[in-house]
């Protein structure tokens, strides 16, 4: 029971680990000698801040991979409420992205990931608003969880929690909390109920770590007193990998790509600056780790730990990494005599796998299939090699979660390989794979994590793995590995994912936002997809009483896993105005099957499984459209263009190298996506054909970007700008009540900014030509009015539309308004101008 206890403690503090990639790990002797030096150094620093990109890498890189720190990096947030520059992902499914790219990020600078249950509801203007909204008790949990958890000697804080208004709301209240946290986190009385898991701890210092932008321009902070700073001289070259710290941090900053952040590394002097703002003062400032015992002391009984350490990383041999195996193993074992948990645990696992890194001990469970059903039998081929000269002997394997041991006792002689195949049981109640964090329903502000255990971890648990129970020179020493699933790809090579656990039967409503714009019913397309063989049950689609579906459930039978099939409902909706919800659910045997596969699949990250609840926001309401042909510019990525063919337009999706005037002749409008003119260089020198295409009596309507673009891209000068509402409540007035736009061929009322989500609108323009008409004012509290939202000029015969409101937002959730503004804006042609007498809002 003692050992099942402690074994249990141990895998719980080995959560904040990364876990490994799909690809497995393969050091060379740099790497190696990198490690052992790790090995000798007990200090920890963890980096708090809100979101994936708000980090330093630089910082992170150096305290790694300089310093020896264990160092982890707190983002409050995954994300969540971000623009997507590589897909159509928004919300909780771009927080699932933006976690892998952080994850991948720490795999190049060396640092760990963790995160709070906080959600990124979108931008935020100040502290007070962010803290309420995301519930201060619980994200406050989070980070004293976390500093228990990781027990930092150093916190280091990306921003200044003493600023309030002049950043986005969550930097400071990233601060802010971080700094009401240092001295909680070791008061038992603060979360009492973490102590079954964490113990109380206090960091020995923190400090906030400023940059140039704080200042306002480089210029201000080269004159700025830094005299109460610390600085780090962060431009350091390792020259046995070839790279500068720089270098290192701009790869782990290029694996940001959903927002843009591919960066070029540097070399040379770079200089990083901290104030201290909490704890023990520094008296030199040489360094963060002042006064703290960072060396093998510091743990009852350590010491001897360290001299052997210091003489294995004295004697290492680049050209034969596995002399030093002996010396290794006898740590290990000194490591495992040891009292105290958390240094024992955390160097446990890395001495570990320093070991393995020096026999060039492979060791790999692949299953057959990349997706497995509860209650099946996976097949697995097990792979272990050692390719040194060290006493080696495999003694078993122990399968997980059924915690099966298989006896082997095969000796691993150099360079010979064994294989081993094994059938796995999967457990009837074996959770699906998903991120854990989406698994139940959550707030605007926050996502909910029942399992206190849980919180924190960055990555998706993964319950399939197996343990190689191995003995390296009389030692018994195990090697656990997560499930993998590999295969060849013809141009890729070798490509690698992990095993996933999926429902028998998924199923998918195709558009998750379908248009009754009068009571003609429609065909509503239903996918199922099979999880395994000889999947046979009953569809059925799921509505309101008042919404008529025929028939009332579709038998199915896939013969084969993986098999998919569509499926017809005619769903005819009442009479009246109403939004609906539908759910489609497969019955297997009594069993309702109601989840949604979506799968993330991208290059840079690991693929994703997240199962969502299969549904689909039906909506009647009267919309009027006319018969426009439209072409639509792909931007950073968006659904917009399915929403407009859902109000029944036709919609052609064109390359911008395709722009020509004879591409464009047969279309009304042309549409620019989300981020267009930032994203698409080709623009640039395409803007005439534009402007050609709305001077000839077309209309152009273009969609937010940011104000970083060196070319104007309307026919009149506009500046774009930061400005933004971000409370979607926020009160909307009609500057031009009587024009079109608000009332043809749909009335616009203030009705139809209710219910919008995250945000009005973002990135309005604050300056422009006396040719627009400016349509609609709103502002945040305190604010003064953004009249930049809806801006129309005529040019030529046609019409110029640039529009910040956040349509890409509103439109696949449903917001019946945000259709009714963009079918007006559609329909802008040969204007009329409404008596002001009979205009009423």
């Amino acid at each position: 029971m003692q050992k099942a206890l402690i074994a249990s403690i141990i895998i719980f503090l080995l959560s904040f680990q990364i876990i490994n990639a799909q690809n497995p790990q393969k050091l060379n002797s740099a790497q190696i000698y990198n490690q052992i030096q790790k090995l000798n150094f007990l200090g920890s620093v963890l980096y708090v801040a809100a979101h994936p990109d708000d980090e330093n890498t630089r910082l992170i890189t150096y305290l790694s991979n300089e310093v020896k720190a264990r160092t982890a990096y707190l983002s409050l947030t995954r994300g969540d409420g971000g623009q997507n520059l590589i897909g159509s992902q928004l919300r909780d499914l771009l927080g699932v992205i933006r976690t892998q790219e952080l994850i991948e990020a720490r795999k190049m600078d060396g640092g760990e990931q963790i995160f709070t249950r906080a959600n990124d509801f979108g931008f935020s203007k100040n502290p007070e608003e962010t803290i309420e909204i995301w519930d201060k008790e619980k994200v406050l949990s989070d980070i004293i969880f976390a500093i228990r958890k990781f027990q930092p000697d150093v916190i280091i804080n990306r921003f200044d929690h003493r600023t309030s208004g002049n950043t986005h709301g969550h930097h400071s209240a990233s601060a802010i909390l971080s700094f009401e946290s240092f001295e909680k986190a070791n008061n038992p009385a603060v979360f009492p109920e973490q102590l079954s898991l964490v113990q109380p701890w206090q960091t020995k210092r923190q400090f906030f770590n400023p940059s140039w932008w704080f200042f306002g321009s480089k210029e201000k902070f080269a004159a700025a007193d830094k005299s109460n700073y610390l600085t780090i001289e962060t431009g350091v070259y390792y020259p046995s990998i070839g790279k500068s710290n720089q270098e290192i941090a701009a790869l782990s900053r290029s694996c940001h790509q959903s927002q843009g952040f591919g960066s070029t590394g540097v070399r040379g002097e770079e200089t990083e600056y901290l104030e201290q703002i909490n704890g023990d003062v520094l008296k030199d400032k040489s360094s963060i780790f002042e006064g703290i015992d960072t060396s093998w002391n510091r743990v009852k009984g350590g010491k001897p730990i360290g001299e052997l350490i210091t003489k294995i990383e004295a004697e290492f041999d680049f050209k034969n990494p596995s002399a030093s195996i002996p010396d290794l193993v006898k740590a290990y074992s000194m490591i495992q005599a040891l009292d105290e948990n958390h240094w024992k645990t955390q160097k446990t696992e890395e001495i570990k796998n320093t070991i393995a890194a020096c026999a060039g001990l492979y060791l790999e469970a692949v299953s057959q299939n990349q997706e497995a059903t509860p209650g099946s039998i996976v097949k697995l081929k097990l792979e272990a090699i050692n390719r040194s000269f060290a006493e080696m002997q495999l003694e078993s394997i122990t399968s997980l979660p059924e915690q099966k041991v298989t006896t082997e006792n095969i000796v691993l002689e150099c360079n010979s390989l064994k294989n081993i195949s094994i059938d796995l049981q999967l457990p009837s109640d074996i959770e699906y794979t998903q991120p854990y964090w989406l698994k139940e329903a959550g707030t605007d502000g926050m996502y909910t994590v029942s399992n206190q255990k849980n919180i924190g971890i960055p990555d998706v648990i993964r319950e399939v793995k197996v343990i190689f129970n191995t003995r390296i020179c009389g030692v018994e020493i195990p090697f656990e590995r997560t499930v993998v699933y590999k295969y060849n790809d013809g141009v890729k090579g070798e490509m690698y994912n992990y095993l996933d656990i999926v429902p028998e039967v998924s199923t998918t409503i195709l558009d998750k936002v379908s248009l009754f714009k009068n009571t003609k019913r429609k065909y509503i397309a239903v996918k199922v997809k099979a999880g395994k063989d000889a999947v046979k049950g009953d569809l059925q689609l799921e509505l309101p009483i008042n919404w008529m579906v025929l028939p009332k459930s579709i038998p199915f039978y896939l013969e084969k896993k993986g098999g998919e099939q569509t499926f017809y409902f005619e769903v005819t909706p009442p009479n009246a105005p109403e939004d609906a919800i539908a759910k489609s659910v497969a019955i297997i045997d009594g069993k309702r099957f109601d989840k949604e596969q979506i799968i993330i699949d991208f290059d840079h990250i690991t693929k994703q499984q997240v199962l969502k609840p299969s549904e689909s926001k039906f909506l009647r309401f009267d919309l009027k459209t006319k018969d426009q042909k439209i072409a639509y510019i792909m931007g950073a990525g968006d659904e917009v263009p399915n929403c407009l063919r859902q109000m029944g337009y036709k919609v052609t999706l064109i390359h911008p190298e395709e722009l020509s005037p004879e591409k464009l002749a047969n279309f009304d409008v042309v549409v620019t996506g989300i981020r267009a003119f930032n994203t698409i260089k080709v623009l640039a020198n395409r803007q005439n054909i534009l402007f050609e295409f709305v001077k000839s009596g077309k209309t152009m309507i273009s969609q937010y970007n940011t104000p970083d673009i060196i070319y104007n891209i309307a026919p009149y000068s506009m500046n774009l700008s930061q400005d933004r509402v971000t409370d979607e409540n926020a009160e909307v007035r009609f500057l031009e009540p009587n024009h079109t736009v608000l009332n043809s061929p749909n009335k616009i009322t203030s009705k139809d900014f209710q219910g919008w989500k995250q945000e009005q609108g973002l990135y309005y323009p604050n300056q422009f030509d006396k040719a627009f008409t400016s349509i609609l004012s709103s502002n945040d509290k305190g604010e003064t009015p953004k009249n930049g939202a809806l801006l129309i000029a005529p040019y030529g015969k046609g019409y110029y539309i640039y529009t910040g409101l956040s349509l890409f937002r509103e439109l696949p959730e449903g917001v019946s308004g945000a259709y009714k503004i963009l079918a007006n804006m559609i329909s802008l042609q040969n204007p009329v101008v409404i008596p002001v007498e009979k205009v009423k809002l």
